[in-house]
């Protein structure tokens, strides 16, 4: 009796929310988008699309066939009129993040990625910026050099055994480095040991899992987020480890201050981690950058600052060993530096930018494979939205892909499926300057990534030193395959095995 009453209720509740969908859908001013039929009536469906790791291939599939707007749940909507992404992003936009985001902090917490408040993430925004600029940054290519000379040390003794080695993962070993070098001044140890340190890339997983799929329902995040944290024990995971990682980062630092450390050699300027730049900014001004901002900035850094950058330079490699003649192009740029004394054994980022076929290189893999694969959502603010021809009412998401955008055949070309780093390199000011409008990688307005910078700075780096100094191959049985990938917010190679090999030249050849 007891089980056939819920099981009543269950269906009459079930019913109930249905049928309020079905009205609300027919009154609607945008029931002429289409769609999935599923995704007129429950997110379920987008849930299900991210839960597979396919939503950014099947995203730019839909737009195909229906489309510039495309509806993927009740209130979600993907544009892809890229003359509306100034509407949408850009700087002074009103339209806010969506509530996807706020998975992506504790309940009632926020962060620099996750808040939703545009005014807020203005102020906060700027106590970080001048931390994360280029000219800040290259302060620190001593750092990334250290890290780049181990993973090299690394592949040279794996080259030993003639087998596949897993590049992804030793990229994100030396991006994971890096992070913790420039973050805390010190090296937390995965290129030292190749494996997962302290856990630390299983907890990041476990946030990007966790809040890559609550942020589709985020009324469940206040409820679930207390209930992972009391399952995980004392220790924690995800991002409560995270935390606590930091804070005990961060309370080694304020108890043993840290010396400058040479950054440039013996004769280059002095630096300091950013941990202790933020203490020494939280001490001039307690009030307005407090401890929780010291605090934050570090667990961003480390949370956000491996998976990118060892994506995108997984990418630019997979790509040139798909494209053995731009292997062999990029090469010959690179040699020929190295000959003329323009490139130096850990070359340096200002000799990076005098290669342009290296930097069309990085581009146009950005461009092909974005680490991002969600759209990235924003609300329609009060007073409702005009885009794309189409009248959006308040409190509706629209969004745009990168991974839609970046295949825009009347931006990059007929051939915007190639990967073709020419296309960068053509002598038409006007077709450069639409490209470079429309590419980001690492978003786009206001909210573009902070630590952009920190990702150009180690892949502008590392990328020339490998090319110059070793060999890879593709085993024979991926060769002629496109790699498999998988991932909900980032879009990872899945097992990225390449045969490596020291490199040896005769200079002048």
């Amino acid at each position: 009796m007891i089980s056939h009453t819920i099981i009543t209720a269950l269906v009459a509740l079930c019913s109930a929310v249905a049928s309020t969908s079905l009205v609300q859908d027919l009154l609607s001013p945008l029931r002429s988008v289409r769609g999935p039929w599923l995704a007129r009536f429950t997110s379920a469906w987008f849930a299900c699309k991210v839960s597979q790791g396919s939503f950014h291939q099947v995203n730019r599939d839909l737009h195909r066939q229906y489309g510039p707007i495309v509806r993927y749940g009740p209130k979600r909507y993907s544009i892809s009129d890229l003359n509306e992404i100034k509407t949408i992003y850009g700087v002074g936009s009103a339209f806010p993040k969506s509530s996807w985001y706020t998975s992506w902090s504790e309940p009632g917490e926020h962060s620099v990625f996750s808040d939703r408040s545009i005014k807020r993430h203005a102020y906060e925004r700027k106590l970080f910026q001048a931390s994360y600029a280029m000219s800040a940054l290259v302060h620190y290519e001593a750092f990334v050099d250290n890290c780049a000379n181990l993973l090299k040390a690394r592949l040279q003794e794996l080259s030993s055994s003639s087998k596949p080695v897993d590049m992804c993962h030793w990229f994100r070993c030396y991006s994971f480095d890096v992070i913790a070098t420039i973050t805390y001044g010190k090296r937390l140890g995965f290129l030292d040991r190749g494996e997962d340190v302290g856990n630390m890339i299983s907890a990041i997983d476990g946030i990007i899992n966790y809040s890559s799929m609550t942020g589709i329902f985020p009324g469940l995040h206040q409820f679930l987020a207390p209930l992972v944290g009391f399952l995980a024990g004392g220790k924690g995971s995800g991002r409560r480890y995270l935390k606590k990682f930091t804070e005990e980062r961060v309370l080694e630092g304020s108890v043993n201050p840290e010396k400058p450390m040479l950054a440039d050699g013996d004769d280059g300027p002095q630096t300091l981690s950013q941990l202790s730049k933020f203490l020494a900014k939280h001490a001039a001004d307690p009030d307005n950058f407090t401890k929780d901002h010291v605090k934050s900035g570090c667990l961003v850094n480390i949370a956000a600052g491996s998976d990118t950058t060892s994506i995108s330079l997984s990418a630019v490699l997979y790509y040139l060993l798909k494209r053995p003649a731009t292997m062999a192009k990029l090469r010959a740029e690179i040699d020929d530096a190295t000959d003329r004394g323009e490139l130096a054994e850990n070359p340096t980022y200002k000799q990076s930018q005098q290669m342009p076929y290296l930097q069309a290189v990085i581009k146009e893999a950005l461009r092909m494979h974005p680490a991002t694969g969600l759209p990235l959502e924003r609300e329609v603010p009060e007073g409702g939205a005009t885009i794309a021809g189409q009248f959006f009412p308040q409190g509706t998401i629209v969004s745009v892909s990168i991974w839609v955008a970046h295949r825009d055949r009347g931006v990059f070309g007929q051939d915007a499926d190639e990967f073709s780093p020419e296309r960068w390199l053509q002598n038409d000011a006007e077709t450069i300057a639409r490209m470079n409008r429309f590419w980001m990688p690492f978003g786009v307005g206001s909210r573009t990534c902070l630590g952009r910078h920190i990702s150009m700075l180690e892949m502008c780096k590392l990328l020339p030193l490998l090319v110059r100094d070793f060999d890879f191959s593709l085993p024979e049985d991926l060769s002629g395959k496109e790699w498999s990938t998988q991932g909900w917010l980032f879009i990872k190679p899945v097992c990225f095995n390449v045969l490596v090999q020291p490199r040896r030249r005769e200079v002048g050849l």
